[in-house]
């Protein structure tokens, strides 16, 4: 059914039970992929670079995000790919996703930052209301 499935994931709790549903899903056809993306923002790459001196250890902040959805990919024999975006998540997810041609969207409906969900709309509602493709979003 869905071929090339996009993960929008930032190590929250929602993300990870995205990350499960997602690749379920993939695990319906043998040719599905998943591309996991995971969004950079300017404003917090700001304070990861105040926290974390060392480029190094930002990269791994980061990289960390990511490590549960990976393993769990590995244990389910999921073929995936990671993709680091740069820029506002809402917006670059949904770029990168009809830039892409992707057949589904899977994200949680809460990320990391609750404060700038609640003020700005959650990243979820933006992506749903802008993507060419169908998205799931995962309580």
């Amino acid at each position: 059914m869905y071929q090339k499935i996009l993960l929008a994931t930032d190590g929250s709790e929602h993300s990870k039970r995205a990350a499960e549903n997602a690749f379920r899903i993939a695990q319906t056809s043998s040719e599905a992929q998943v591309e996991m993306v995971y969004v950079v923002d300017a404003t917090k790459a700001k304070t990861d670079v105040l926290t974390n001196w060392n480029a190094v250890d930002v990269n791994d902040v980061r990289k960390k995000q990511l490590d549960e959805a990976e393993k769990l990919a590995k244990e389910m024999g999921i073929d995936y790919q990671v993709k680091i975006l740069h820029g506002e998540p809402g917006p670059s997810i949904v770029d990168y996703a009809n830039k892409h041609n992707v057949d589904v969207i899977i994200i949680g409906s809460r990320g990391l930052n609750g404060l700038q969900e609640f003020v700005l709309g959650s990243v979820s509602h933006k992506v749903a209301k802008r993507a060419n493709c169908p998205v799931l979003i995962v309580k």
